[in-house]
């Protein structure tokens, strides 16, 4: 009998049953996300469904973080709509400014390994750096999962990806992450899971395994999961008392292909206007002006991303006249930590426009949104044609590091150039 992927191990433990790969399961949530953007229509589901209660609503957490600020009285009606439904069950809100819903899960200790995770947000893949398998779902799964507290799931095959070598200096996990979406395309692992393995993956520190996690999903992945180790049980020592054991793949377990990457070869790249998979070396980039610079989203709003910014901007003498820098944190504990060892006040004097946590300008459904015609050099995860609300904008997706270079030198380039 074939030996489990860490999937296949963890949706058996959620559904009670020895599941494999092409089954269908019904399976008990750990952790369920929603937000402004989806749960507002999850609540009509749920009323429609006849729910009365939520099932399980300490496992519950909606975030109010596409729409923040609120820019229409409608969209800041969503926010009520959420706030007062979560009041009457006893599910928890991150408010306004608190941040991205999958980034909060993941710094407050509510995602451990072994969990399933399920979020009305495509990226809630994210938390699978934590070795949970977490995907995303729709508003009306996201309503059967809050009366019944499970979900149905289609066991996904998994695809191993062997990370070797060492990043070479001034490339980023970014770089990782468009590097294997120019191998595996928009649909190269279509429903499937990725599983990260090797010497290189486990080098990697919390903070670039949340960004390929999160970037799996641009490749069709159901879910992309990290083995919990050392740097996951550092990660949440202070974050979480919940008991966990890690899940790790059998010797022999099967996977329905291998892609090996070896970082050492890997250079800063950037994704050209409109697809994620559209990946060349910032060589080889068009020599194209660069008038707006995006800092934020779950892919490129923590701690270490503006930090790296901020060394790129400050040894090139900061942002250029003709670029506007936008920062925008995560969640409000990345933005605490900036703020108290003075990251924010530095971007604050060099002239950046700083937004609220949450996802700002990433969807378009918060400011500010690009002028006609820019050409924006954003850490956000997707830039497709209208993504950040003006279909007459260029995005383009690079690095933190890549994204300041582009900040200082008014076109895309090699960060390395600025920093020497």
């Amino acid at each position: 009998m074939p030996r489990q992927t860490i999937s296949e191990k963890i949706l058996s433990r959620k559904a009670g049953r020895t599941v494999r790969a092409g089954d269908v399961a019904v399976c008990e949530a750990d952790v369920v996300l929603g937000t402004d953007a989806s749960t507002p229509m999850a609540i009509e589901y749920f009323e429609q469904m006849g729910g009365t209660r939520v099932a399980a609503p300490d496992r519950v957490l909606f975030a109010l973080d596409h729409y923040t600020p609120p820019l229409t009285a409608r969209t800041a009606a969503f926010h009520d709509t959420v706030r007062e439904f979560a009041a009457r069950h006893g599910c928890a809100v991150a408010e306004t400014g608190g941040g991205i819903s999958h980034q909060i899960a993941a710094e407050s200790g509510r995602v451990v390994p072994g969990d399933l995770v399920v979020g009305a947000d495509s990226h809630a893949v994210m938390c699978g750096a934590l070795g949970a398998f977490a995907t995303g779902i729709g508003s009306s799964d996201l309503a059967a999962a809050l009366l019944t507290g499970k979900v149905w799931l289609r066991v996904p095959e998994s695809l191993e990806v062997v990370l070797t070598g060492v990043l070479p200096a001034g490339v980023a996990a970014k770089d990782i992450a468009l590097a294997l979406l120019a191998v595996l395309g928009a649909d190269g692992a279509l429903y499937q899971s990725l599983e990260f393995h090797g010497s290189g993956s486990a080098a990697l520190p919390m903070d670039d395994r949340l960004v390929l996690s999160n970037m799996a999903v641009e490749s069709g992945a159901k879910a992309a999961l990290f083995p919990a180790d050392d740097t996951t049980r550092a990660f949440l020592a202070e974050r979480s008392d919940r008991p966990y054991a890690a899940v790790v793949p059998d010797a022999e377990a099967t996977y329905a292909g291998e892609l090996v990457i070896d970082l050492s070869t890997l250079t800063p790249a950037v994704a050209l206007p409109h697809e994620p998979d559209n990946v060349t070396s910032v060589h080889d980039a068009p020599h194209t002006p660069v008038h707006m610079v995006f800092l934020g989203t779950c892919t490129g709003g923590r701690v270490r991303d503006f930090r790296d910014a901020l060394a790129v901007l400050e040894a090139g003498g900061g942002i250029s006249p003709d670029v506007q820098l936008v920062v925008t944190p995560a969640s409000r504990e990345v933005l605490r930590e900036l703020e108290g060892d003075g990251t924010m006040e530095r971007f604050v004097r060099m002239g950046a426009v700083i937004t609220p946590p949450g996802c700002g300008p990433c969807c378009g459904t918060s400011g500010p949104i690009p002028e006609n015609g820019m050409n924006v050099v954003s850490t956000a995860n997707r830039n497709f044609k209208a993504r950040m609300g003006n279909a007459s904008a260029s995005i383009f997706l690079a690095s933190p590091a890549t994204c300041a270079a582009a900040a200082v030198r008014g076109r895309i380039v090699d960060p390395r150039e600025v920093t020497g």
